[in-house]
This record gives C-alpha cells, structure tokens and sequence, in this order.
C-alpha cells in the first residue's frame, strides 16, 4: 500500500490519482497510524517551508515520516517533499526540516531569469536509480519552485537542471529515497514513468 501523506499542503490529488490510474493501491492520510503501516510513501508538496514544518508536527506526522525512511522503506518526495528532507531554509530561517539530509534550501539568486521557475526544464541524470529506470537522459519535467535544495553530499544529486546561471538539484536520491522538484504528476510520460518505476520498486 502506498500512502500519500496529507498535511495540508501537498498537490495530493493529482499525485494520487496518477498513482492510481498506473496501477497503484494508494491511501491519502493524516493519521501517524496508517503511516507506521504503509509499504512506501509519497510526500507531496505546495506552499511555504515553515508552514510544512509546522502543519507536519501539528498532525503529530513529522516523526512518523523520519521512522519511515529510517525503515529503509521506499519514500518519495515531490517539490515541497524534497526540500523537506534536509534541515533548513532561507525561505524561513529557524524552521527545522526533516533533517533526513545534511544541506539547505535557497533561493534562486540569477539575474535575469523569472522567481519563481515555472514550466518545463530539462533534467541531466547523475546516477543510476530503480525509480528513474527507462527515463532517457536530458527529459523534460514540470518545475514550478523559487528555493531549491543544495546537498552537502553532492553524491545525493540523482539529476541536475540549469535555470538562469544556476545548475540545482532536480532529483536527490540515495538507497530507499527519491525525491524530485519538480512535479512527475504534472510531467506526461517521462513523470509518469518515474511514478510506475516507483510502484514497481
């Protein structure tokens, strides 16, 4: 069972949906119980850092979240979901993330480029995952951010994308964890196919 996490502010239709109609048998859910049970986790995404951060402590879902991929089980973050996972944010400095990786989150800094990074963009993979099996290298995904992660283990870096004069982390993954800024719902069948390599892990 797969469960898309529901705290509030995650895309949590469209990710579902597009989980299902690939096949998948999904759960959107905001009690801690049900996230102890599932067999993988989808951590969507939309909105503010420290609004997440805040929404995932109230519903009692933050530590549930970390005891999940510390259970080396299968986890996916989109957008939101991956900037989550490292510990801080200049969106809004002393809101504690995830703290899953070491790094932080910043905000786009090139001149002459448009905040935030809306539409499509190409990915450049980095390293080989289950999850990004059959996915040509250079394929196009659907951006719409204005912070991006900066890993402090560049190895965590599974596909780069250039905007402006900035290169970011578009997918970072590492053992049981993928996550992606940009959202694979909303990125026809090169996003898709990272959803079924997903179910399929």
């Amino acid at each position: 069972m797969i469960l898309v996490v529901d705290y509030g502010m995650g895309n949590l239709r469209s990710v579902s949906k597009a989980l299902e109609h690939l096949g998948g048998d999904v759960l959107v859910s905001s009690d801690p119980k049900q996230l102890d049970k599932c067999d993988k986790m989808v951590l969507p995404g939309v909105g503010a850092f420290g609004d997440a951060v805040k929404e995932l402590r109230a519903n009692k879902l933050y530590g549930a979240v970390i005891a999940h991929i510390k259970k080396q089980k299968p986890f996916l973050g989109v957008c939101l979901g991956l900037q989550l996972l490292f510990p801080e944010s200049e969106e809004n400095p002393g809101s504690s993330g995830l703290g899953i990786y070491a790094g932080s989150v910043r905000m786009f800094r090139s001149q002459g480029v448009k905040v935030p990074h809306m539409g499509w963009n190409q990915v450049t993979l980095r390293q080989k995952h289950p999850a990004l099996k059959s996915i040509p290298d250079n394929s196009y995904f659907y951006f719409v951010h204005s912070y991006y992660a900066v890993p402090k283990d560049t190895s965590l870096t599974a596909g780069s994308c250039r905007y402006g004069d900035e290169e970011f982390t578009a997918i970072a993954a590492k053992d049981n964890v993928i996550a992606t800024q940009f959202h694979p719902e909303k990125s026809q069948e090169a996003g898709l196919r990272l959803l079924k390599n997903f179910l399929e892990w």
